[in-house]
């Protein structure tokens, strides 16, 4: 175990603040933000000595920023995904605005999940950045970019290329990212459907209050009856009042499904960069054939396919023997280099599967537990918020019967 990965077992994360700042974009512009307090806390002390303690803040931009390089250094792993930067599948009553007080402290508690989960990660907990991310305040993004991961990422255009191209995908990864597919496909549907029942349901509560406004204003005017109309409209408000804190909780739920929805492109990633590397040895296998077949081909004096090469010798003459031996002595070379290379891209290729396999299980495991538990905490959730609505009507009842 490394010595970073030792201290990281050893520690408590936390995004414990959020705070509204203004300063200065690299246009020298000014704009408003907002930044997170990370703290780190010592669980344990190490050899009589206490691990290091800190604080310090950072924006979401630079989590992206962390994210990013995590997804170019280690791209056969499942990177933990961050929480949405604008809100998104919200109902009416929530604010879409980035910088609303209950969106800023939702995405608080998802950085801190993002933080916690890549430091629970076997792979992602040992890397350096990640380390200093919690620990270097000042320069950290300078450090990140003299790693020069934006030149190893693998552009768009590339990776479009790859999808369409490879002529041998593997089976598993093609299967891989059709269940990615349909696991944002799904999770997208059941968050607009839930966004239009709290929509709907706050109608329903709302009706509740009306209920109770109305009961009170009857209880005004009789005498006999006016103590149960009294009781009732006060069960009534009681529980027009609680629809807020319900749909807040909700919320909790809402982000935590929202995780799994961002983790569908976390998977997909993998699945790219698997295309993307079958499709150079693909590449490197065809060029490799190539070169035998020209050497063959000047070995022989046949031309087996039309060339530019063949039309040139057609009309120039042939070639002295001397120039031939050195083309099929600079051929026999590139032949050389391309064993080598292919060679060895077979095993990267090896490799990249072994281990994004592993990580790829590991994730099943996680989202399993995971999504089963938010799923069956909201089934609870909803049953007792039922419950509640029996006992107000309940108790309503009770009170017109003693009128």
């Amino acid at each position: 175990m490394t010595e970073n990965n030792f201290w990281l077992k050893k520690i408590e994360i936390s995004v414990s603040e959020a705070e509204k700042r203004t300063g200065r974009n690299a246009m020298n512009m000014q704009e408003t933000y907002t930044a997170y307090l990370i703290e780190t806390r010592s669980v344990e002390h190490i050899d009589g000595q206490s691990v290091l303690t800190d604080s310090l803040w950072r924006r979401y931009s630079e989590f992206e920023l962390l994210r990013n390089y995590l997804l170019v250094y280690y791209p056969h792993v499942v990177v933990p995904p961050l929480p949405e930067k604008r809100a998104e599948f919200v109902w009416h009553k929530l604010s879409a605005d980035n910088m609303d007080p209950d969106f800023v402290e939702r995405r608080r508690i998802g950085l801190e999940n993002f933080l916690l989960r890549v430091v629970s990660h076997p792979i992602l907990c040992r890397d350096k950045i990640f380390y200093l991310f919690l620990t270097q305040e000042g320069n950290w993004k300078e450090t990140v970019n003299e790693t020069g991961f934006q030149l190893k990422a693998d552009s768009r255009l590339k990776a479009l290329n790859a999808t369409f191209r490879v002529k041998n995908p593997d089976k598993r990864f093609t299967e891989l990212k059709h269940y990615s597919d349909e696991l944002q496909s799904v999770i997208s549907h059941l968050l607009r459907v839930r966004a239009r029942v709290a929509d709907r349901l706050y109608g329903v509560y709302k009706v509740h209050g009306n209920y109770g406004r109305v009961f009170s204003e009857w209880s005004a005017i009789e005498k006999e009856m006016g103590d149960g109309l009294q009781s009732a409209g006060h069960h009534m408000d009681v529980y027009a009042s609680s629809i807020d804190d319900i749909l807040e909780d909700e919320e909790h739920y809402a982000d935590q499904l929202k995780e799994y929805l961002f983790y569908a492109e976390a998977l997909r990633a993998v699945c790219r960069k698997h295309e993307l590397m079958q499709y150079d040895l693909e590449m490197a296998a065809q060029d490799l054939a190539s070169k035998k077949q020209q050497c063959e081909e000047l070995a022989t004096g046949t031309v087996r396919t039309f060339s530019l090469k063949g039309m040139t010798t057609k009309l120039f003459g042939q070639e002295t023997p001397e120039q031939r031996e050195a083309r099929i002595k600079v051929l026999e070379e590139q032949i050389s280099e391309g064993e080598q290379q292919l060679k060895s891209k077979n095993l990267e290729g090896r490799e990249f599967v072994k281990n994004a396999w592993a990580d790829i299980e590991r994730f099943k495991e996680q989202k399993n537990h995971d999504l089963k538990e938010a799923l069956i905490s909201y089934a609870v959730m909803q049953i007792s918020m039922c419950k509640k609505g029996i006992q107000v009507w309940t108790n309503a009842k009770e009170c017109f019967s003693k009128m």
